[in-house]
């Protein structure tokens, strides 16, 4: 625990939590500008002379002795293909000194540099293949070249790895951004949770209400595939299904994948895959440390408790491999603006994956993972302006269990079945039976609705890739099915809400009629083929088309997709990849069952407290389109989901071994996305709260990222990236996810809630005297949009035509590695390590506001609430 702010002159000591401050107004943007570059460019220079130099550099030590090569795997056709991110560990057979790690770049290359003369031991363990271990003898100034050729232990492995690093960085057409474990164990993370990651890659944002946005569309329409099978919320979309950070072996976020084997979505894509379970025994405790509150010199409580862990190893001997990767998260997340102690969201929940892995023969492999969780936020939507007693209540518990069956042909084709059932239970409600009061200057009484819904998934999916053949060049080609079927059941109950003026006097109020017993049901049958084809060795095409059915949703549609990488010289360091496709989403199940709403009765109210005129109910309905005007149907018909369109180029260019540039231009636009608008009476037609179809969106993107590795363990991306997304304001999932809107304005088309015309993100990995690594993530970003409302809560002037200041934020994490052994009484545990190290959040302490009072009727409009506050932390792993 870390002293992390001052209370009334006191210390505070806890690792997370706000105190009482005024709020400020920022400084004006074109200072942020400045900062973060200043930062940005201080980090590149400052970090300079931590970088390793060979020792036949100019001005290297004639007498260092340096090891590098190449470390390739052989492919099933005698191919070599170099192996990226690969841990090289040399250690001195003459001295006891720590052992020197190194890891492998694009080009499978790896260097260890200012070495003594002397015997050592290279040796690389990775998973899936089998140890390998060389003793090298080096002479004083001595460069030696030693390439490793790494063997894999069976066949069903051997394809497993053909599959993923066949496709080396020159032919993948879609823009690609990935995340491994060694990144997530490094960088300063709010939360150990992999969505907390995701924001570091460009074109990602976390909008003000915790969502994620992807290529300038919401979480809800993006997906997540864990090991292939679709892991999110059957529902809303939204990725609620935990997956313990010690679980996952990497992290891939693609905005535009023109991979056929891919859908039901309209954004963009992440997919996870989980370390197999190992073996050899395995274990790790993380973050064991509680968090310590205390206020004016005086321990109050736990700010936070979220202990991992994860174990496995062989249950059977090369038959049967067993792991399990667990968490425990208790959190009491602070919001500045609110008094203590009435100022906290209260998160409580664990979740647990167990994996299990057997070998039925070298041509057979079988994988079970298991899923359960269980999470509640008490006051999980309080801010400055939305105090505790008018919050919403989250809770969300389930589990999943998948399958995958893989086998492999003499032929080198293969045959992958996947099934996974998930169950997904949710409930939503406020703090008591009051009325909800909405006043200019926030929320009052209690929140007005009550949520419960329970849902049901079952996916089935065979894959058949075929053994690769030549005609015209080289063809990698598959075909599959892919079957979901998604159920729920659930219920929607309102209390009234009060609109009330700056005086206190009722200004308009919403009542409800009717009980909303809530279900749906929905079928998707997906047929897809795609070939990678290489015509020669500088030109790959990626061709593919989706054959989708819903039911209900569209009857049939085809979902082309195309793209290409081009090397247009020799030495491949320049490459270009550019492609296009169409994507459709998945019916939203809350647009099947909109009807079946509580319907909403409004009263409008003069300044004496009487009615003006009598009160208005709006219908819950479906409307089209009919020459112009909107036309009510009968019953709501989801005959419908969203299609989007996606394009992009982009240039790497290979500027040295230590720097490479990236510029790239994407553009996305979705069409037919489900609204919500009231509409009121009219030419003898009832008011109507309608759902229509007829939505879209469109996002521009402008990408220019700089990846510098300099050194063996140092690196550092920079990314600036210009965008711009505007569309429909009144998107489902915008009223009714994560919880029902309270008003429910008309339609606008305008920038869209993430939307953030500029932003630079860099973060890196630095080596350090005294073997410490260091972590910084700068962010700076213009600020998000938002509305001018009057005392009725509708819109004055443009709507989300202002802006939040801008966002500056410098995160830093520092950490050493220790030999476990070397510690006193630890002798035993010989190949363990502790890491120990600190972090800071918003180490600057900015003034990251997050509110606004934003209603014209307020004392204190256009003043900003809310802002972020400074997160220390003390970080103590123990992982073999």
């Amino acid at each position: 625990m870390t002293v992390n702010e001052q209370v009334n002159g006191s210390p505070r000591y806890r690792i997370r939590g706000p105190y009482s401050q005024p709020d400020f107004q920022a400084p004006p943007a074109r200072a942020e500008w400045w900062l973060g570059l200043m930062c940005v460019v201080a980090l590149l220079f400052t970090q300079a002379p931590l970088f390793a130099h060979g020792p036949h550099e100019e001005g290297g030590d004639p007498n260092e002795s340096s090891v590098q090569g190449i470390v390739t795997v052989n492919g099933a056709g005698g191919e070599s293909t170099p192996v990226e991110g690969i841990t090289m560990t040399l250690r001195s057979s003459t001295n006891g000194d720590d052992p020197f790690t190194a890891l492998t770049d694009a080009q499978g290359h790896y260097e260890f540099d200012q070495l003594k003369a002397g015997s050592y031991l290279e040796d690389v363990r990775v998973e899936g293949f089998r140890p390998f271990s060389q003793t090298l003898i080096l002479k004083r100034g001595e460069l030696r070249v030693a390439n490793v050729v790494l063997q894999i232990d069976v066949v069903v492995q051997q394809v497993d790895v053909q599959d993923q690093t066949a496709k080396v960085a020159t032919e993948s057409s879609a823009p690609v951004t990935k995340l491994t474990q060694q990144q997530f164990q490094a960088l300063p993370l709010a939360e150990q949770k992999f969505k907390e990651a995701m924001p570091l890659v460009p074109g990602v944002v976390r909008t003000r209400d915790g969502e994620l946005n992807m290529k300038g569309e919401v979480e809800n329409q993006g997906m997540l595939l864990v090991n292939s099978a679709q892991t999110v919320d059957p529902i809303t979309g939204s990725f609620s299904i935990p997956v313990p950070l010690d679980a996952i072996q990497s992290l891939q976020v693609e905005k535009t994948p023109y991979d056929a084997e891919y859908g039901g979505f309209s954004g963009g894509l992440t997919t996870i895959e989980t370390k197999p379970p190992s073996g050899q025994f395995k274990y790790g405790v993380m973050d064991f440390i509680p968090g310590i509150r205390g206020k004016s010199g005086h321990i109050v409580g736990l700010s936070d408790e979220s202990p991992r862990l994860f174990f496995g190893g062989p249950l059977i001997k090369d038959k049967l491999n067993f792991s399990e990767s667990a968490f425990y998260d208790f959190n009491n997340k602070p919001v500045r603006g609110l008094p203590w102690p009435h100022n906290e969201t209260q998160t409580q929940g664990f979740a647990s994956l167990s994996s299990f892995q057997a070998i039925l023969s070298p041509q057979h492999l079988l994988s079970v993972n298991v899923d359960a969780f269980s999470n509640r936020v008490r006051y999980a939507d309080i801010s400055s302006l939305v105090p505790q007693p008018a919050s919403s209540n989250d809770g969300q518990r389930g589990a999943s269990i998948g399958a995958t069956d893989s086998y492999q042909f003499q032929s080198g084709a293969l045959l992958s079945t996947l099934f996974q059932y998930t169950r997904f239970d949710s409930n939503a409600y406020g703090q008591g039976a009051n009325d909800m009061l909405i006043t200019p200057e926030g929320w009052g009484g209690n929140f007005f609705n009550r949520s419960t819904r329970t849902s049901n998934q079952f996916e089935f999916m065979p894959l058949y890739r075929f053994a690769k053949f030549t005609w015209l060049g080289r063809h990698e080609l598959k075909a599959g099915v892919d079957l979901i079927h998604r159920s729920y059941d659930g219920g929607s109950y309102s209390r009234p809400i009060q609109l009330l003026r700056q005086d206190g006097t009722l200004a308009e109020s919403i009542d409800f009629e009717g009980n909303g017993y809530l279900g749906a049901r929905d079928t998707a049958v997906s047929e897809f083929v795609q070939d990678h084809w290489s015509p020669n060795e500088r030109l790959t095409l990626d061709l593919g088309g989706r054959l989708l059915s819903q039911s209900p949703g569209r009857s049939a549609a085809f979902a082309p997709r195309a793209g290409l990488v081009y090397s247009p010289w020799e030495d491949r360091k320049t490459i270009i990849r550019a492609g296009a496709g169409l994507f459709y989403d998945r019916v939203p199940l809350l647009a099947e069952d909109f009807a079946d709403n509580p319907e909403r009765v409004v009263t409008v109210y003069d300044t004496n407290g009487l009615p003006l005129g009598s009160p208005v109910a709006f219908q819950n309905a479906c409307v089209g389109a009919d020459h112009g005007e909107q036309s009510m149907r009968a019953a709501c018909a989801a005959d419908t989901s969203a299609r989007n369109f996606a394009g992009n180029m982009q240039v790497d260019r290979q500027v040295s071994r230590s720097w490479m540039i990236r510029v790239g231009y994407a553009y996305s636009q979705t069409q037919d996305l489900y609204l919500v608008t009231p509409f009121a009476a009219a030419g003898g037609a009832p008011s109507v709260l309608g759902l229509a179809n007829n939505g879209g969106s469109h996002y521009h993107e402008l990408q220019t990222t700089l990846h510098f590795r300099l050194g063996e363990t140092s690196q550092l991306n920079a990314s600036y990236v210009y965008s711009r997304g505007r569309g429909d304001l009144n998107s489902l999932s915008s009223v009714f996810v994560p919880f029902e809107e309270p008003v429910i304005r008309p339609n606008y088309v305008g920038n869209l809630g993430s939307d953030v015309p500029n932003r630079m993100v860099s973060w890196g990995t630095f080596s350090l005297p005294w073997k410490l690594t260091a972590s910084p993530v700068v962010d700076v970003r213009t600020g998000f949009p938002y509305s001018e409302v009057d005392t009725l809560q509708n819109y004055v002037g443009v709507p989300n035509g202002q802006r939040l200041p801008a966002f500056f934020s410098l995160d830093l994490r520092v950490y050493r590695e220790f030999a476990f052994s070397k510690l006193p009484l630890m002798g035993h545990f010989k190949t363990a390590r502790l890491r120990f190290g600190v972090y800071s959040l918003n180490l600057t302490n900015h003034l990251n506001y997050l509110d606004v009072y934003n209603n014209v009727a307020s004392p204190y409009f256009g003043h900003f609430a809310g802002f972020q506050h400074r997160v220390d932390g003390l970080v103590i792993d123990m992982v073999d």
